[in-house]
């Protein structure tokens, strides 16, 4: 392809993400096919020749789009915002067209100058502690773009790790460092991100769960106490993780508590994770929730998630630069440059090679502007609270979650059968995506506001549909919700019993499949509930037919039970 070949199809595609943006909502949220739909219809070879533009893009069009989940759909409100937006995008587009790899300041000085000077930017829109700044006097800390919340944790604990085993081995230079890997431990809350246990197990270090309170906020003093008993018993902890924004409900872990633990004992590092949420200290009104990040090492957020800029970008500062360049420092001569005072991103993080991708964060602060960003923000609450609202208009329904920013975590008050249903026929619809979470032992529906756009029609409209699931789902279904007569001495709705009647259910594989559902044995379920979820991972339920099937092969008589089956009924009749 040349240069005016270029030209023509590069309008052709701003022309089809134009009309895609615009003409989103006619599509399904997401697609309802089974997996290897697009081995079916694509061939198993390259082609030899060139073939043209137009066909490879009908193809993605026709073959691709099926199968795409639209995370930028009125009606996506699964996760978390995938932020996006046109500037982001030509941002991105541009740094694609340069083709810079800014691994160090010689190999691309714009690239690690305009990096350093747009977290600067950042940091001091979010209020961040002047520590974490590197322009200001006396500052030794900065920051740098990861690609991920789960590579800012990792960098962060190796970083942690490479301190702390310097001040195991002190002045014992002939002893290797991974002696001193088994005496290390990490602590973070059980509502943390998943990517804090993935962490650990890269970095070979032991992590300790902590509980969280009822709110999903780590027990500081549960905390307290296993850093203390864990001390006692020879080990050195090292690294704890708190949360502004869990995956699971949005709830903030206390951070002036946790540093202050921190604090008791030597070497600890200190990391917060906001993945999400820390992107709203943008707001005043939000930053009582950055209270007590003075304490903290290091801190992350992602533009990508709550700041309309398309991933991958996520945000981490430290306190102190030189740490992560003590941790990850590798020069060979090749790499090495006159400019020794410039800032070379390569001791930042884990990979050499680096994207231009400050570009396009610098594209949207100066397109929307720090009160644009805010405007944003600040919509995505106000609808939150709208759909919260509504929902506690439905005495069939309760929230299980404090709503701060963009997400309700919502549930009937029924059994957690009749909450898969719901979810199960609201995702089996395609009009709809949304993905559950359990807080404090139910199982809820997380409703996150994710679209740029969205507006208090887009929240109405979705509750109409998901009242209409339940109307459902419940119709001919006896309860024990209140009688007019009986509301005025009940406190509140008194649950749904029973399960949901099968005319009403998908398929068990569907049911299972569109709720994030995994049936398990009690074994297994005993085992997984030990790890950390990152809410994308399934909802793990105990499956009585598993469980008897385990029984049976245990018994003697297995081999007269061979061949039988947990058919599902409704799946055999087809």
């Amino acid at each position: 392809m040349n240069a005016e070949e270029f030209r023509k199809y590069g309008k052709d595609m701003v022309d089809y993400i134009c009309d895609y943006a615009q003409n989103i909502e006619k599509r399904d949220v997401a697609p309802t096919l089974d997996p290897g739909y697009l081995k079916k219809l694509i061939p198993a070879k390259a082609p030899l020749k060139p073939e043209k533009f137009e066909d490879v893009l009908a193809d993605f069009e026709e073959k691709v789009m099926p199968g795409v989940v639209h995370w930028n759909h009125p009606k996506f409100f699964a996760y978390f915002p995938s932020g996006n937006s046109f500037p982001s995008i030509l941002g991105d587009m541009l740094s694609a067209a340069v083709g810079s790899i800014g691994f160090s300041w010689a190999s691309s000085p714009a690239a690690t100058e305009l990096e350093t000077i747009v977290l600067d930017w950042y940091a001091k829109a979010l209020g961040l502690p002047k520590a974490f700044i590197s322009d200001l006097p006396g500052s030794r800390g900065g920051g740098a773009l990861q690609g991920s919340a789960s590579e800012c944790t990792l960098v962060c604990m190796i970083t942690a790790r490479s301190r702390a085993i310097q001040k195991l081995k002190g002045m014992c230079s002939e002893i290797h460092e991974s002696v001193f890997l088994p005496q290390l431990i990490a602590y973070a809350s059980k509502e943390a991100h998943s990517s804090v246990e993935k962490a650990a197990k890269m970095a070979l270090v032991k992590l300790r769960i902590i509980e969280a309170d009822e709110r999903g906020r780590m027990r500081v003093d549960l905390l307290r106490q296993a850093m203390q008993n864990d001390a006692n018993a020879g080990l050195t902890p090292f690294f704890v993780v708190a949360t502004v924004g869990t995956t699971g409900a949005c709830a903030f872990d206390n951070l002036t508590e946790i540093g202050k633990v921190c604090r008791e004992l030597p070497n600890v590092w200190f990391h917060v994770d906001g993945a999400y949420a820390g992107n709203s200290f943008i707001l005043p009104e939000m930053r009582k929730f950055s209270e007590g990040l003075e304490f903290a090492d290091s801190f992350n957020t992602n533009p990508n998630k709550l700041l309309l800029t398309n991933f991958d970008a996520s945000a981490m500062w430290v306190k102190d630069v030189m740490s992560l360049k003590t941790a990850l420092n590798v020069n060979p001569l090749y790499l090495q440059h006159e400019h020794d005072k410039a800032i070379d991103y390569r001791h930042y993080g884990i990979p050499l090679s680096r994207r231009f991708r400050a570009l396009k964060l610098w594209f949207v602060f100066r397109s929307y502007g720090i009160m644009g960003l805010q405007a944003y923000i600040r919509n995505h609450m106000a609808l939150a609270k709208k759909f919260e609202m509504l929902v506690r208009k439905d005495d069939r329904f309760e929230v299980r979650n404090d709503v701060y920013l963009g997400l309700v975590c919502f549930r009937m008050r029924a059994e957690d059968t009749y909450n898969q249903e719901l979810l199960a026929q609201i995702n089996h619809s395609g009009k709809m995506h949304m993905i559950p979470s359990m807080v404090n032992g139910k199982y809820v529906i997380r409703f996150c506001v994710t679209y740029e756009h969205a507006t208090e029609k887009d929240i109405t409209d979705a509750w109409s549909e998901i009242k209409a699931f339940a109307d459902d789902i419940l119709r001919d279904v006896p309860t024990l919700s209140p009688t007019p007569e009986k509301e005025k001495v009940m406190s509140e709705p008194q649950p749904i019993i029973g399960k949901p009647p099968i005319k009403k259910k998908l398929t068990r594989t569907k049911s299972l499949r569109f709720s994030f559902t995994r049936s398990i044995s009690r074994e297994m379920y005993e085992s997984q509930n030990e790890h950390l979820k990152d809410g994308c991972t399934p909802i793990l339920v105990v499956d009585s037919n598993a469980m008897l099937q385990s029984f049976m092969k245990a018994t003697a008589d297995q081999n007269k039970l061979r061949g039988i089956e947990d058919v599902d009924a409704d799946e055999a009749s087809n």
